[in-house]
């Protein structure tokens, strides 16, 4: 008899998040991918400032603004939101190696990062984040496979066939008094979260050439910020780990994703909204 939650054909984790140890030197899985994210993207960003009449070379020169500001923003959403982890030992915070990182900061702080970088260079700071957001949302699903190697960022039981298999060592207590001792296999939501921001990646591209004449500057970025958040709040309903919790229970990234979808989408919305004109009357 099959344990509750234990799938008969379920995907197996890795052994180990490590691709290569020496000395103090560590390779690991989770920095290979989001390396792979960061230059993958870069080179859609290149590509998509070319097709605006703007240098490609852009989009390798603002790393330099972009990626300190977007790492010192994803800690710092992490920290804020996380805050218990570290009340007790504020020198905790500054050491970011040991991870802790949130994706809204990291977008928040790269955008500042690009509204500098567009201010030096004298670009318009909005098209060049329309151009960024297919990158940006290509490079998040690359990088969320890093969590897979880890072994994180899974979701409650299941014994679906794509259920991924998860070791005791690594099952994160979830919230509420069970602790799922019975369970085999959960919803892996990274790889959900990276199928969807796949498929948010080609729907900006989609959009930014079929609708390239109504389009105004920064709809694109406007539209990657509501579209990620809707399949953000999807992926939070099925996450246990306890990340960012308000009161007991509630995911504070439900309410944080579930408010940006919807009031991204009103933006862009009402930046096209026409008011009808008023007709004189007639004599």
């Amino acid at each position: 008899m099959i344990p509750s939650y234990q799938a008969l054909y379920s995907l197996p984790s890795p052994p180990s998040p490590v691709i290569f140890e020496t000395g103090p030197f560590v390779l690991r899985y989770y920095g290979l991918f989001v390396v792979l994210g960061i230059v993958i993207g870069t080179w859609i960003t290149s590509r998509e400032l070319a097709r605006r009449s703007y240098d490609g070379a852009l989009a390798i020169e603002s790393l330099f603004f972009v990626i300190p500001l977007g790492l010192a923003g994803a800690r710092l959403y992490h920290v804020a939101t996380d805050y218990d982890q570290y009340g007790d030992r504020i020198a905790k915070i500054f050491f970011f190696w040991f991870g802790g990182w949130g994706i809204y900061g990291a977008v928040a702080g790269g955008f500042l990062g690009v509204l500098l970088f567009s201010r030096y260079r004298g670009v318009n700071a909005l098209a060049f984040a329309d151009a960024a957001a297919p990158g940006l949302a290509l490079g998040q699903a690359i990088g969320r496979w890093g969590n897979y190697f880890n072994q994180e960022l899974f979701g409650r039981p299941s014994d679906l066939p794509w259920a991924i298999r998860i070791a005791p060592e690594n099952r994160i207590a979830p919230i509420g008094p069970t602790w799922f001792a019975d369970a085999t296999s959960f919803h892996p939501t990274f790889f959900y979260e990276s199928m969807w921001d796949l498929l948010v990646c080609l729907v900006l591209l989609w959009v930014a050439r079929r609708f390239s004449e109504r389009l105004k500057a920064g709809d694109i970025f406007v539209l990657y910020v509501s579209l990620y958040s809707v399949g953000r709040f999807c992926v939070e309903t099925l996450r246990i780990d306890p990340a960012f919790i308000i009161g007991t229970s509630f995911r504070g990234n439900l309410l944080v994703s579930g408010v940006l979808a919807v009031g991204f989408a009103l933006i862009l919305i009402l930046r096209h909204h026409r008011t009808p004109r008023s007709h004189p009357d007639p004599d």
